[in-house]
C-alpha cells in the first residue's frame, strides 16, 4: 500500500506534502483536545500491535501479497484524531527508518492511509457502531479504509505518468478488492477477540483495558519475532503495480526479527511520547467521548 519513492511526479508529491502537514496540524489539535490522557500507554501498545502487523504478509493472488493496514481498527479503539496522529507515527518510522515508503511519497502515504484512509474506516462505525450493525460497521469501515487507500494511490500513480496498462489495472482493482475483504475480517476479529478478552473493549474507560492491552502487546512481539518466518516475500499490489523490489525479502530470520522487534519499541516509544504530549492541558482543551458511535436518535 505504500507508495515507494521514484513514482509520483514533482508536483504530485509537492502537492501532498504541503497537503499532509495541516491535515496532521489538525488531527493532532483534533486529538488534543478531545484525548482523555488514561490512554496515553494504548497509542504506544496499538501503534506497536498495527507495525508489527503490518510486517506479516500473507499471499492474495497473483503473486501478491497483502497486510493489515490498520487504519480502522485504530480508529475504533483510540478514536479517529488519535488514529491519524499514531498511523503517521508508523508511516514516518517505516519511511525514514525502515525504507518502506519513500520520503519524497510520505506526503501522499500520509494522506491516503493516515487521514482518508482513517476517515473512511471510521465512518461506517460512527452511524452504526453502537447498534446492531455493529459486526458489519466494522468489517465496512476496514473495508472502505483499503480501498479508499488504494484508489488514491492508484491515482496519484496515474496522475504521475506511472504506465498502467488496462489489464495490469484491473488486477490490481481485484487485489485491492481481495485485501480490503480480509482487512474487514481481521479487523473484526481482533475487535471480537479483544471483547472476548474484557467485553465491550471499545467503550471501556482506558484505565480498565489493561488485560486486552496485555494481549495485544504480547501479540505484537510474537509478530515481530516469530511472525516474520512466515510472511510471504512476495510483493504488494502497488509494489507489482509499479515493479517495486523490496531488497530486504530475502533477509535472514534473526535481521528481520531483530529490525521488528527494534521497530516495534522505537513505535511504541514514539507513540507514548506524543501522546504525552497530546495530553498535556491547553486552556481550550475539553475531554469528551466525540470519537465514539453516533448514538440513535443523536443529532
Amino acid at each position: 500500500m505504500h507508495i515507494p519513492d521514484g513514482f509520483l511526479s514533482t508536483p504530485v508529491w509537492a502537492a501532498l506534502d504541503a497537503a499532509a502537514a495541516p491535515a496532521a496540524a489538525i488531527v493532532v489539535r483534533r486529538a488534543q483536545r478531545t484525548f482523555d490522557p488514561a490512554r496515553v500507554p494504548a497509542l504506544g501498545v496499538m501503534g506497536a500491535f498495527v507495525f508489527a502487523a503490518q510486517m506479516i504478509n500473507f499471499p492474495v493472488g497473483a503473486g501478491t501479497s497483502s497486510h493489515l493496514v490498520g487504519g480502522a481498527l485504530l480508529a475504533y479503539t483510540l478514536g479517529p484524531a488519535a488514529a491519524s496522529v499514531v498511523m503517521i507515527a508508523i508511516l514516518a518510522i517505516q519511511s525514514l527508518v525502515f525504507q518502506d515508503g519513500g520520503l519524497l511519497a510520505l506526503g501522499a502515504n500520509v494522506v491516503n492511509m493516515a487521514v482518508l484512509g482513517v476517515l473512511a474506516g471510521y465512518l461506517p462505525y460512527y452511524f452504526w457502531g453502537a447498534g446492531p450493525k455493529r459486526k458489519f460497521a466494522i468489517f465496512a469501515g476496514g473495508m472502505l479504509s483499503v480501498l479508499v487507500s488504494a484508489i488514491l494511490a492508484l491515482s496519484e500513480l496515474i496522475a504521475s505518468g506511472v504506465p498502467m496498462p488496462h489489464a495490469a489495472l484491473a488486477l490490481s482493482m481485484g487485489i485491492f478488492a481481495v485485501s480490503a475483504v480480509l482487512e474487514g475480517a481481521i479487523t473484526l476479529v481482533v475487535v471480537q477477540g479483544l471483547d472476548a478478552i474484557q467485553p465491550n473493549f471499545v467503550r471501556r474507560p482506558a484505565a480498565e483495558r489493561p488485560a486486552a492491552m496485555g494481549a495485544l502487546g504480547l501479540t505484537a512481539v510474537l509478530l515481530g519475532a516469530v511472525g516474520v518466518l512466515f510472511a510471504s516475500t512476495a510483493p504488494d499490489g502497488i509494489e507489482r503495480l509499479t515493479r517495486f523490489d523490496t531488497a530486504s525479502a530475502a533477509a535472514p530470520w534473526l535481521n528481520k526479527a531483530a529490525a521488528g522487534l527494534g521497530g516495534i519499541a522505537l513505535i511504541y516509544a514514539l507513540c507514548f511520547g506524543i501522546g504525552r504530549l497530546v495530553a498535556r492541558p491547553t486552556p481550550a482543551r475539553h475531554l469528551r467521548v466525540g470519537w465514539g458511535p453516533r448514538r440513535r436518535g443523536s443529532a
